[in-house]
């Protein structure tokens, strides 16, 4: 196993570093130490998430795989600005926030977001401490995905001492998270907390309507206000052109500048910390291929980020670049996906549910338990089911059967 981060501090130590941070800190000399000491003792709590978060995710790879089922997965660090925002919000202690290490899944149907949830229900290794599903019972602001809250269960001496590490799971179609990552994407460009209810009402009008629009096509329960397709559609319509949101997601797409990342032959990251630059609207991207390398890195960046205004700053776990910009199309303007659903209701046509060449789900298969070793080392590097993977091969398959 990869060397991981660890905390060796109380729970004690921990929630009062979580008091610390929450509160509006006034830095002066005489409460410097104290400070840093809170924020480092935060670090080391929120760092030590990322053994379990990286084991959960490599099951959730397992289970994909042994049920075919096409799909990408990432993991992420919980900000640190976030984390504050959350104490300050909710009044729980910082060894008391369940998303400090979240995972989340992107799956081509509902078919199979209900497949793995049955599959961690009745076969899953960790304990479920809590399920929202905002798929059945969507958000009032139009957020839907299924949350499963794990707490993670080691399985040998080595990987025990992370026993009790909640992580969060987030388990959604490929339509849930267009309109999830759109909702941040337009949110960082425009510089509102759109996903936190803050900023311009039309917008977030707008995405609740299109939330429903969405259910609709996947045949989800539609909260409802926007139950009435006319109405809703009308609403759409109505709004889209007087935001000019067409335009302006556009305008997103277009907008944000990147940076290449080259890589050495036979160096193959885990790690990747993502820098959105909110003035230049520009995105850039830092490799690791060490746990404990990409998150001190992490910490430091934060560290010197002065202005928490001025960047967005998130470390993120992928097996594959190419799956970054699928995982966290919000940091990169990827608003293609949304935008051409919305561009279907204008027109005066419904949303579409993504489809694909059809492939039978496989039943689930007993497999043994995999070895535990490979969790430090990039998880199945052959191949992870992803969303664009195998679909030249299947339409082959089909063509001559």
């Amino acid at each position: 196993m990869a060397d991981f981060p660890r905390s060796d501090y109380s729970n004690k130590d921990v929630k009062r570093a979580g008091e610390i941070i929450a509160g509006n800190m006034l830095w002066t000399k005489e409460k410097d130490s104290e400070i840093r000491e809170a924020f480092r003792i935060a670090n080391s709590w929120r760092d030590a998430h990322a053994f379990p978060m990286r084991s959960i995710r490599c099951s959730l790879i397992w289970y994909m795989r042994n049920l075919d089922i096409n799909g990408i997965t990432a993991a992420r660090l919980k900000r640190m600005p976030a984390i504050r925002r959350k104490l300050a919000r909710i009044g729980l202690g910082l060894n008391q926030i369940q998303d400090l290490g979240g995972c989340r899944a992107i799956l081509d149907t509902m078919e199979n977001v209900r497949s793995i949830v049955q599959i961690l229900q009745q076969r899953g290794r960790h304990e479920i401490r809590r399920e929202d599903n905002y798929i059945e019972k969507p958000k009032d602001d139009g957020y839907r995905s299924h949350h499963v809250i794990l707490a993670f269960k080691g399985n040998s001496d080595e990987t025990s001492v992370f026993d009790g590490r909640r992580i969060e799971l987030q388990l959604r179609t490929r339509m849930q998270h267009s309109w999830a990552t759109a909702v941040e994407a337009v949110g960082l460009f425009r510089g509102e907390e759109l996903k936190n209810h803050a900023g311009s009402q039309e917008w977030l009008r707008l995405f609740e309507a299109m939330s429903g629009e969405i259910a609709e096509a996947e045949g989800c329960p539609v909260h409802p206000e926007w139950a009435d397709a006319t109405k809703r559609r009308a609403n759409i319509r109505e709004l889209a052109g007087s935001l000019k949101a067409l335009a302006f997601l556009e305008h997103v797409r277009q907008g944000v500048k990147g940076t290449d990342l080259p890589m050495s032959p036979g160096y193959f990251p885990s790690h990747y910390m993502i820098r959105f630059d909110h003035a230049t609207k520009t995105v850039s991207v830092e490799p690791f291929n060490q746990p404990l390398q990409a998150t001190q890195s992490y910490d430091d960046a934060e560290s010197f980020q002065r202005k928490e205004e001025s960047e967005n700053i998130v470390l993120v776990e992928v097996s594959k670049l190419e799956n970054l910009k699928l995982a966290y199309p919000n940091y990169f303007g990827d608003v293609g996906y949304f935008e051409s659903q919305l561009q279907r209701v204008v027109r005066g046509q419904p949303a579409q549910e993504f489809s694909r060449v059809p492939v039978k789900q496989r039943a689930w298969k007993p497999e043994p338990a995999a070895d535990p070793k490979w969790i430090g080392h990039n998880p199945f590097p052959r191949r992870e089911p992803n969303l664009r993977k195998n679909r030249a091969a299947r339409e082959r398959a089909n063509k001559k059967a």
